[in-house]
């Protein structure tokens, strides 16, 4: 079969177009994917997250697009500052917001606005200084001995008001300002929400809430949700009695557990109302982001309250407004956290995580295994190499099959592959159609050896690691593009009695659509048969086909 994307992107655009003048960037489901839509055609974000301060000055930024075109991005990650854009009550400054989007058109590449309002990493640095300095109008949070907090309380209709006020300000201006180009596909309200030192606000309107009734709205959700709840949600539940109505501490707890969910639902309404007042404007894909939890860490530890796993039920009954929520994946267990935060109703996009070699698999892998809108590295401008030409190799793969992943979303035909972690030494299996593919990762530096020698599993110390991942989709019965690096790949027949055998491998590049050619495989580059490798240290593509025997 002639592999071509000609006719896939001719699909999409027959069955979008026509309202890509009217529709602002909104999101589609795809099956069980959801898709976000930009221009009347699907986007797979291959972002990079700018360092906190670097969008202070866009002149700053200025010398790093070509830095970011070389990377094979496709949208910027970019912070906008309440403190800069409201710098007076009601007197709005939108410059360095337009000379942004002007250096974005310019460079032919998207944004994604981060909203630094009320919260930045649980704290409020970001609020302007009419806000800072009263403290009576503009109430911060408390600690359990009263002392104040440099966190705005979310217990505060003022705090609310003015950062409503301001966010749907924004948002108007963006669609005035950029509602036809569409230049800006989605907005990220408040950034890592979370209290911390304390699991919850103790000032006196929180106090005053805690010894009230939980609110209908969220032990309604809860009930009718009651089967699909988090096993953690639940267990806290599950140890005040499960019951339907009572105080905070009577459903859930007095302890730091119930504290938490007590702080989830305010921050949830508190940022509802804010998304709402944007999207009244222009209503775009909006999502929150959450700091996750470091082992054994316990609420007030780490910002707690926020998006996290085990309160994304709190979140979705809370925060209506809200397309999804978002993890910033900065350790290890990559594939776990991915895992939580794809599920149904919640689209997984990664809009944080670290920079380093594994940045490049772990991308790969979103979008084969999670149906990923994006992934995107933090602080992007100060990538180095390898890092940065791993991540660049790995995005120029994702940019070849774009129309091919997209196509392949929510229908079960494609796979993410990537360790669990640097002690996993079973291989990954999985089950495309008829086949199961047995992925094992190849941790170090080929060794000056023959061609299919394969790289020991661990890396003995000697040798350079590097990163091992990719995804795999199924064309269709026997046929597979795979995609990564440091990759060895075997395959089995479903079917008892038959084998599976390697009809034909070849490396190639997907230009204008068109599958090309580099290498046609075989001998020592597939072990005589047995096998598909990636090697090491390269990011390629083969297409292979399969029989059975």
């Amino acid at each position: 079969m002639r592999i071509t994307f000609r006719f896939l992107l001719l699909i999409f655009c027959v069955g979008t177009c026509a309202h890509a003048e009217s529709a602002p960037p909104h999101l589609r489901v795809q099956g069980t994917a959801t898709q976000l839509i930009v221009d009347g055609r699907p986007l797979l974000i291959r972002g990079g997250e700018i360092n906190n301060s670097s969008a202070t000055n866009p002149a700053y930024l200025e010398p790093s697009w070509e830095r970011f075109k070389a990377l094979n991005l496709n949208t910027l990650i970019v912070p906008v500052y309440w403190d800069l854009i409201e710098p007076q009550e009601g007197q709005f400054d939108f410059s360095t917001v337009d000379r942004l989007l002007a250096q974005a058109r310019d460079n032919r590449m998207h944004l994604v606005l981060l909203w630094f309002g009320s919260w930045k990493n649980s704290m409020s640095c970001y609020a302007p200084a009419w806000i800072k300095v009263d403290p009576k109008r503009f109430p911060r949070a408390g600690d359990p001995s009263g002392a104040r907090l440099e966190i705005l309380s979310p217990f505060s209709i003022e705090n609310l008001r003015a950062d409503a006020k301001a966010f749907g300000t924004l948002l108007r201006h963006l669609r005035d300002a950029d509602g036809t180009q569409q230049t800006v596909v989605m907005v990220q309200v408040e950034n890592e929400i979370g209290m911390i030192p304390a699991a919850r606000d103790h000032c006196p309107e929180a106090d005053r809430a805690f010894a009230g009734p939980v609110p209908g709205e969220l032990m309604d959700y809860l009930t009718a949700h009651a089967e699909h709840l988090t096993t953690e949600l639940k267990a806290t539940w599950s140890a005040a009695g499960g019951k339907r109505a009572g105080t905070w501490a009577e459903v859930f707890g007095a302890d730091p557990a119930g504290e938490e969910i007590f702080m989830a639902w305010y921050f949830a309404r508190y940022t509802d109302a804010v998304a709402a007042a944007g999207k009244k404007e222009y209503p775009l894909p909006l999502y929150v982001n959450a700091a996750l939890i470091r082992p054994g860490h316990q609420p007030g530890q780490y910002p707690s309250g926020g998006p996290l796993p085990h309160l994304m039920d709190v979140w979705h009954a809370g925060a209506p407004a809200i397309d999804l929520l978002a993890p910033d994946i900065y350790f290890q267990n990559f594939t776990e956290w991915a895992r939580r935060y794809k599920r149904p109703g919640n689209p997984l996009f990664i809009p944080e995580a670290v920079r380093g070699p594994n940045a490049s698999v772990n991308g790969l892998y979103a979008f084969g295994a999670h149906d990923a809108i994006g992934f995107s590295p933090f602080a992007i401008e100060s990538i180095g190499d390898p890092a940065g030409k791993y991540l660049a190799a790995s995005f120029d793969l994702i940019a070849q099959l774009e129309p091919l992943i997209l196509a392949h979303q929510g229908n079960g035909s494609m796979a993410g592959l990537l360790s669990e972690g640097p002690e996993q030494r079973q291989p990954q299996l999985v089950r495309l159609g008829n086949y199961v593919l047995s992925a094992t990762f190849e941790r170090g530096a080929p060794p000056n050896l023959a061609d299919g020698v394969i790289v020991p599993a661990a890396n003995s110390g000697t040798v350079p690691a590097y990163p091992s991942g990719g995804l795999v989709i199924e064309l269709g019965p026997g046929e597979f593009i795979v995609a990564g690096t440091a990759l060895v790949i075997t395959f089995a027949s479903v079917e008892p009695g038959l084998n599976a055998g390697i009809l034909s491998a070849e490396e190639g590049r997907f230009v204008n659509g068109e599958w090309q050619n580099i290498l046609s495989l075989g001998g020592d580059q597939t072990h005589q048969g047995r096998h598909v490798r990636l090697e090491p240290g390269r990011f390629s593509i083969q297409r292979v086909k399969l029989y059975r025997y």
